[in-house]
């Protein structure tokens, strides 16, 4: 497959704006007094609503029309079948080679930051659980950048809904390691810095995967890789967003929260389609 320049810079535009949210996530924490837990709730689970509708319904198809053609019906269908849950494996093995207690989901309140008290806790021990979490947060957002990545060089309007998706959940992310750093440093600035840049490893994850595969993109390819991406999101969803966004609020929020996001995406695709 060979792709324009153009399309090449938005999708890495587009990679970059997600990842850098986490930034957006840190601000919140220095500067929001309390956190507004319904909101993000509804927020996590349109998230959710929109990777998992996204997911099973437009990137799995893709990917099993792209393997069909190469491989014929039944063989393509399995191969995508394969490739989805090998997604999910890649994604939970990662998951599972983050240690329990830095595991950046894990998501400290705003207020923690705001009631100007000193945390009954040893400082080197949150400074090591910020940087753990910076480093959790980078391992998990890598695949997660080929898949803002990949999306968008397939279709720029799906790219779209898959980088706001993303960008959503990694705001939390950005709160869960500047507000350690923060408390064992004292210095925002640096607290700042470490989640801005765990967000960096998205497009660094869109370049290393898409230069690693470039001179191997073909239909069969390109349908493995977009097999494995939804499986990925799926799993996020799952693992991540639906559990944080009952976390913070109620139930009933969350869920309508992810019908929300299913049915706006739903709409984008039928509209654009």
């Amino acid at each position: 497959m060979i792709f324009e320049t153009k399309d090449l810079v938005f999708a890495f535009g587009l990679t970059i704006l997600a990842g850098l949210s986490t930034g957006i996530g840190s601000a919140l924490a220095f500067y929001t007094k309390q956190t507004n837990h319904k909101f993000l709730s509804a927020a996590l689970g349109f998230s959710a609503g929109v990777m998992i509708y996204v997911s099973l319904v437009e990137i799995f198809a893709k990917a099993k029309d792209s393997l069909i053609i190469e491989f014929g019906q039944k063989i393509g269908y399995s191969l995508t079948t394969l490739a989805f849950f090998g997604g999910i494996a890649l994604i939970a093995l990662i998951d599972k080679l983050v240690p329990e207690g830095e595991n950046p989901h894990e998501i400290k309140d705003v207020t923690e930051m705001s009631n100007g008290s000193e945390p009954k806790v040893n400082e080197k021990a949150l400074l090591r659980m910020g940087l753990f979490s910076a480093l959790a947060i980078a391992i998990h957002n890598f695949p997660e950048g080929l898949a803002t990545f990949v999306g968008a060089l397939q279709d720029p309007t799906m790219g779209i809904s898959i980088a706001v998706a993303i960008a959503i959940h990694n705001i939390p992310e950005g709160i869960a390691v500047s507000v350690p750093i923060y408390f064992a440093t004292k210095n925002r600035m640096k607290a700042f810095k470490m989640s801005f840049l765990s967000g960096l490893s998205e497009p660094v994850g869109a370049l290393v995967g898409f230069f690693l595969l470039a001179n191997f993109f073909s239909e069969a390819m390109f349908g493995m890789i977009f097999a494995g991406v939804a499986g990925i999101m799926v799993y996020i969803s799952l693992d991540e967003l639906l559990p944080t966004a009952h976390k913070y609020g109620e139930h009933h929020i969350a869920i309508y929260g992810l019908i929300s996001g299913m049915v706006v995406m739903a709409a984008s695709l039928v509209l654009f389609a």
